[in-house]
C-alpha cells in the first residue's frame, strides 16, 4: 500500500515537532542544571568571603581593644617596630615606665644610679620569667628645663646607657633593643611643679613580640 505524499509529509512534520520540543526539554533542563551550579558556587563563594569578613572584623576589634590600653608612645613604638621587621607576631605585651624617684638620673646628667640599675634589674628578670623572643624600644623623656634641641639629645643619651646597661649586665642582645627619645614632647604631669617635672623625667620601656 502506497502512502500518499500528504501523509509521509505530515508525519515528517510530527517527528520534527517531536524533535524540537524534546531537544527544547534537555535544553531547559541543561540551563536549569547550568543556573544551579552557578548558584552553588556564587553561595559557596559568598559564604567564604563572609566567613573572610568575619574573620578580619574579630581581628580588627581584638587588635582596637589591645590597642585602646596602651599608651600613645607605646602604640608609637609598636607601629615602628612593625614597619622596620622587628616582630614577629606584631603584638603589644607591655610597658614599663621608670620615673626619675626610680631611674635617679642626677640633674642633667646621663649616667645610671645604683637605684636605676635596681629597677633595670628587676625589669630584665621579669622579661626572664616570660621566656619569651621580644623586640623593646627604651623611649627618653624629659622634663621642660632648657631647650627642646638640648631636651632631645639629652633623653636620647639616657635611653641609651639603659639599652647599654641591658645589654652588658643582663645579656638582652642589642639588636632586640632601640633608642628613641621624645625629649619634652610627651610630659605625662606639669612641668610647672618640682614633682610634675620629676614625673616627666622618665624612661619608657615597651616590650613588643
Amino acid at each position: 500500500m502506497r502512502i500518499p505524499q500528504s501523509s509521509r509529509i505530515e508525519a515528517a512534520a510530527a517527528l520534527l515537532v517531536l524533535a524540537m520540543i524534546a531537544t527544547g526539554c534537555a535544553s531547559k533542563k541543561y540551563v536549569k542544571a547550568t543556573v544551579e551550579e552557578s548558584e552553588a558556587r556564587t553561595t559557596k563563594t559568598t559564604d567564604i568571603l563572609q566567613s573572610q569578613i568575619e574573620r578580619d572584623q574579630t581581628k580588627l576589634a581584638e587588635h582596637e581593644e589591645e590597642m585602646a590600653g596602651i599608651s600613645a608612645t607605646a602604640q608609637d613604638a609598636l607601629e615602628r617596630a612593625v614597619a622596620a621587621g622587628h616582630l614577629a607576631e606584631g603584638k603589644f605585651l607591655f610597658e614599663t615606665i621608670l620615673s626619675d624617684d626610680k631611674i635617679r638620673f642626677g640633674f642633667d646628667q646621663t649616667e645610671l644610679s645604683p637605684e636605676g640599675a635596681d629597677a633595670l634589674a628587676a625589669f630584665a628578670a621579669e622579661l626572664m620569667s616570660q621566656n619569651q623572643n621580644v623586640f623593646i624600644e627604651i623611649q627618653g623623656h624629659t622634663d621642660s628645663t632648657g631647650s627642646e634641641d638640648y631636651n632631645l639629645k639629652l633623653g636620647e643619651e639616657r635611653a641609651e646607657n639603659v639599652r647599654r646597661h641591658l645589654s652588658r649586665e643582663h645579656g638582652i642582645a642589642l639588636h632586640r633593643m632601640s633608642v628613641i627619645s621624645y625629649g619634652e614632647a610627651t610630659p605625662i604631669a606639669d612641668n610647672s611643679t618640682r614633682e610634675g617635672r620629676q614625673t616627666n623625667r622618665r624612661v619608657g620601656l615597651v616590650v613588643l613580640k
